[in-house]
């Protein structure tokens, strides 16, 4: 064929495809307003949190930016047919096992997830292999909308505290470390929640995607741009404490942390930002009018093309859609409805060698059950004068709002005066933790779950075990029983706990009579 007729030729093509085309973003829009609609709870709930939490933030910017990265790819996407293909039910139906899985076991982050993948999935089933492979960045980038993190700020805080302390030694100042916590002649310093530099790490990661996938062509240069925006971030933040500390030295810790709070926030992000950009502008091998995707080769490629052999019809691909969101919320509902049956009462029992006293801690310390059908707090004591609190919390089931494991539950109540140290000795089929109030006041607490025959101290353990019971319609109670003890001249808090356990025999037995349920 002549090249004045091959160029003819491709408005005619791009012409026959329109309609498909229509037929196509009409089915796809419609799709993903009925999935938003149906989990609609589910996008409000992370709309707060975009609104509400600093850490979040950023993420009110990335519609916009998946809107712009489909924008740039729209003249190339036009030129691909699209094809509604049924294995893609198979993606639409994980989504949908993974919002089961989150619903049922009261974990927010697997729900949101789920919702979110949804619109990707059903996208793939009505657009087709060559559409989805040439939008693939922009749906991968809908993962960002999920808000996620705060499951690594207990490791960040501790991370950025052996940094600042490394770098306070090396300014010559003496220093000693406590978990989180950091003396010097200047005062005691506490790498908190909001220091541990999560939601600097979060958004720097959601930037690198985005500048790697913009900017970059070579894929060794984006995986080391990506190192590059987690390394520094996190240097950064060790860093920032440092300065804060050493400062203080100086012109004492109040004024210091006026200077910190002053500097700490979306400023000091800028900066983190720009000095990443700038250690990788000269790296960019991305001319400026490169197209985004190559929609030639998509066309070409053999594999889609076998891939997309696997076809069907727009409307019993819906209507398949259609079945398993309303499939998958029915069975969630059916399972909301469970509760385990409860006693009337619940009591604390008697332990061979202990007695129960007044409970009159150095610092008032009560740990937090929402939700709980019953609770119960006491404090047991030996004839050595060792002291030992219970807390005992029964589950009849687990959903939002009632989470044996959920966020801010259990021994480190938020708001309370205590404070995460560092993690405990290793106990057997339960965790401790060590946590400080003020500076004087030092508690070791066990936390373990039991539900079933399962005793453990894992929180995604026990989410496993009540997804398992809710996906089977059973109906087990949940118990959470966290064992305490403050440190006191003498009286090593990990050694009483050890003999009260001792005392009571088996942990899971022990539950299930205070719960009465066996």
């Amino acid at each position: 064929m002549p090249p004045e007729l091959a160029l003819e030729a491709q408005p005619s093509r791009a012409d026959g495809t329109a309609g498909t085309w229509r037929r196509a973003m009409v089915a796809t829009g419609g799709a993903w307003l009925a999935l938003i609609t149906a989990f609609l709870s589910d996008w409000l709930a992370m709309f707060a949190q975009w609104w509400d939490s600093s850490t979040y933030n950023h993420i009110l910017l990335v519609p916009a930016i998946i809107a712009w990265l489909v924008w740039q790819r729209r003249t190339e996407v036009a030129r691909i047919a699209p094809r509604p293909w049924w294995p893609g039910l198979i993606a639409a139906a994980a989504a949908m096992l993974l919002w089961g899985l989150g619903a049922l076991a009261g974990l927010n982050l697997f729900r949101q997830a789920g919702a979110v993948l949804m619109l990707p999935a059903s996208a793939l089933v009505l657009l087709g292999p060559r559409v989805f492979a040439a939008l693939l960045f922009p749906f991968a980038y809908m993962g960002f909308l999920v808000p996620f993190g705060d499951e690594l700020v207990p490791p960040l805080q501790t991370i950025t505290a052996k940094l600042t302390v490394a770098l306070v030694h090396l300014s010559q100042i003496p220093a000693a470390i406590d978990g989180v916590f950091i003396d010097t002649p200047a005062g005691l310093f506490e790498v908190a929640e909001a220091c541990s530099g999560v939601k600097f790490l979060i958004a720097m990661v959601a930037l690198g995607a985005l500048v790697a996938n913009v900017c970059f062509r070579s894929w060794a240069r984006r995986i080391a741009f990506m190192g590059l925006c987690v390394v520094v971030p996190i240097l950064a933040n060790g860093v920032r404490a440092w300065g804060t500390i050493y400062a203080a030295q100086y012109i004492g810790a109040e004024r210091a942390g006026g200077v910190d709070h002053l500097i700490y926030g979306w400023v000091f992000f800028a900066l983190v930002m720009a000095m990443v950009l700038g250690l990788a502008w000269r790296f960019f091998d991305r001319a400026v009018d490169d197209p985004m995707i190559d929609s030639m080769a998509i066309t070409a490629d053999p594999r889609l093309a076998w891939l997309e052999r696997a076809g069907g019809s727009l409307m019993p691909m819906l209507a398949a859609i259609a079945l398993l969101s309303a499939g998958g919320l029915a069975w969630v509902r059916a399972a909301d409805g469970l509760a385990a049956p409860m006693p009337e009462r619940i009591a604390l029992p008697e332990v061979p060698g202990w007695t129960r006293v007044d409970y009159a801690p150095l610092a008032w310390w009560e740990p937090r059950a929402s939700g709980s059908d019953h609770r119960l707090l006491g404090r047991y004591a030996d004839g050595k004068g060792r002291q030992v609190d219970v807390f005992f919390a029964l589950y009849a089931t687990q959903e939002e709002g009632r989470e044996a494991g959920g966020f801010g539950e259990g021994a480190l109540r938020p708001d309370s005066g205590w404070n995460w140290t560092s993690a405990g000795p290793a106990v057997p089929h339960g965790r401790s933790e060590r946590l400080i109030h003020g500076a004087r006041v030092e508690r070791l607490a066990e936390t373990y779950y039991r539900t079933g025959d399962l005793l453990t101290g894992s929180n995604l353990a026990l989410k496993a075990a009540n997804i398992r019971d809710r996906l089977l319609l059973r109906r087990e109670p949940t118990m959470l029983l966290i064992l305490s003890a403050e440190s006191r001249p003498g009286e090593p808090a990990a050694a009483a706990l050890t003999r009260f356990r001792t005392a009571t025999g088996d942990t899971g037995a022990w539950m299930d009579r205070m719960a009465a349920v066996r």
